[in-house]
């Protein structure tokens, strides 16, 4: 079968992080959603995403074609039921869909169904900006137990103190040295060539991915994941950092969402919780407005490519959109859009798309990566589908 994950009517829900990838490329837990199913498969899978993304995430198909739900997170049971469709069957639970197998693409995927098969088991959806760090312990546990399946970690250091080491896992490469790591009932996830620097302390579950970094006296309380090439200090509590990202220095960030090529200036401070103890709103860009969370803590959610200056301070419940630079003194706003300069209500004005692209292809180049063409055409667009943001937000 030819696997392919497909977008939904979620995806508005789920920006900005969905302006620079399809859905089945959020991370949560260890892996993203993609390498869920991939790592299941033992195979590749292609995507079925907006058009201005599919130059770099194409759509590959043939006569047999499995079309999986993005939104979803896959179990074992999950995963078996999807893999026994046969084709011209739909996989649902109750009116979603989770997977079709069909020999030609659905013109309206949302709307098609097959001969109908249900599903009645419980599994992990992705449908809310808040989903990818409420949702990011049970994803942990799972991930772990997926990645390391019949495995050995790698031994650890004697100079550190750990607790309950039978639930913590070291790749190849890993440097830990003079931490304490508490994996009671959790699991610490160290992957390959990533370092924990001296009197970190960790306490799960937590997943530092390759090649990542906690600096010096770095405090991480779970559930936290601290994707591949990404660097963080001070203190942090239930974070999901895609990839590439940097919090590197002191200063708090609680139950938040980064994207890649992010940059978090020193003594940056992230509010988590009302003063009043109340529900957390956050910017639904589909309602053009703030839409409750359901939640009481909840902190920052920021997109590709965007920065804050040192000593910014994120009020509860923040959105920031793609490729935004906020700094200033005071609260910040609950809302930036994509391409935003500036901070509070001063030295407003918007980022200029060449001064954006070009410190992109910088970034890229400090971690031995080419910003390419087909990059760059994605930043283009999402700089003109967030025009109207500019300008009345």
């Amino acid at each position: 079968m030819n696997v392919i994950l497909f977008d939904n009517k979620h995806r508005g829900d789920l920006l900005p992080f969905t302006f620079t990838r399809p859905q089945a490329d959020i991370r949560v837990g260890i892996l993203t959603v993609r390498e869920k199913w991939e790592k299941r498969i033992g195979g590749f899978s292609s995507t079925l995403t907006q058009a201005y993304l599919t130059p770099k995430y194409p759509l590959i198909t043939n006569d047999d074609n499995l079309l999986i739900n993005a939104s979803i997170c896959p179990t074992y049971e999950l995963f078996a039921a999807v893999m026994s469709l046969k084709l011209g069957q739909t996989l649902t639970q109750g009116e979603e869909v989770i997977a079709h197998r069909v020999e030609t693409i659905p013109h309206d995927i949302e709307d098609y169904r097959g001969e109908i098969v249900e599903f009645s088991r419980n599994y992990t959806t992705i449908y809310h900006l808040w989903d990818i760090f409420s949702k990011n312990e049970e994803e942990i546990q799972i991930d772990f137990d997926l990645l390391t399946k019949g495995r050995v970690s790698q031994p650890i250091s004697p100079t550190n103190t750990v607790f309950c080491p039978e639930n913590v896992f070291v790749e190849e490469g890993a440097i830990v040295e003079c931490s304490i790591i508490n994996a009671k009932n959790a699991k610490v996830y160290i992957g390959k060539d990533a370092e924990v620097m001296e009197n970190s302390v960790i306490r799960g579950s937590c997943a530092l991915l390759e090649h990542a970094q906690l600096k010096i006296g770095t405090k991480v309380y779970g559930a936290t994941t601290i994707g591949p090439y990404s660097k963080v200090g001070g203190e942090v509590s239930n974070i999901v950092i895609f990839g590439y990202s940097n919090k590197a220095h002191d200063g708090f960030m609680g139950n938040s969402v980064l994207g890649e090529w992010c940059n978090i200036g020193a003594g940056t401070n992230t509010s988590n919780l009302k003063n009043n103890y109340s529900i957390v709103k956050l910017w639904n860009y589909p309602t053009r407005g703030f839409r409750p969370t359901g939640l009481q803590f909840c902190g920052l959610m920021m997109g590709d490519h965007s920065k804050c200056g040192i000593n910014v301070m994120f009020n509860t419940g923040t959105v920031v959109g793609v490729s935004a630079n906020i700094f200033g003194s005071g609260y910040q706003r609950n809302f930036y859009p994509s391409f935003h300069w500036g901070g509070g209500t001063t030295n407003i004005s918007d980022y200029k798309l060449d001064v954006a692209l070009d410190v992109a292809a910088k970034v890229y180049k400090r971690r031995n990566k080419v910003f390419n063409e087909l990059d760059g055409q994605i930043l283009y667009s999402v700089y003109n589908q967030t025009e109207e943001f500019r300008h009345k937000y």
